[in-house]
């Protein structure tokens, strides 16, 4: 019969292949009414690989971890810790350029 994965060492191990600080990485599982929730810490300069582009990589996450959960016949949720004070920076496509362009009208 196959081993049955556990969520938090699952999360671990793919967050810390994923981080450039994977030391700083802290899952820690707590279970109430509606399931087993992950809480995951990372170094604030990692934010940006944990979440990836518009939420990409936060998703495919929770996703996997569904399946993880599904094996385990458990509902598995995932909350990204974010700390005090942390902005998230903007795209640049969310930011428009105002360029001034100089036209002469001779009307």
């Amino acid at each position: 019969m196959a081993k049955l994965i556990e969520d938090k060492d699952f999360l671990e191990y793919v967050v810390k292949a994923l981080v450039g600080k994977p030391e700083e990485v802290k899952v820690t599982r707590s279970i109430d009414e509606r399931g087993v929730l992950l809480t995951l810490k990372v170094d604030p300069t990692d934010m940006g690989y944990v979440i990836g582009r518009s939420g990409q990589t936060a998703r495919s996450l929770r996703t996997l971890l569904r399946m993880v959960g599904a094996k385990n016949n458990a509902r598995v949720n995932l909350k990204i810790y974010e700390p005090e004070g942390f902005q998230r920076p903007t795209s640049r496509r969310s930011i428009p350029e105002i360029k001034k362009e100089e036209t002469d009208l001779d009307l």
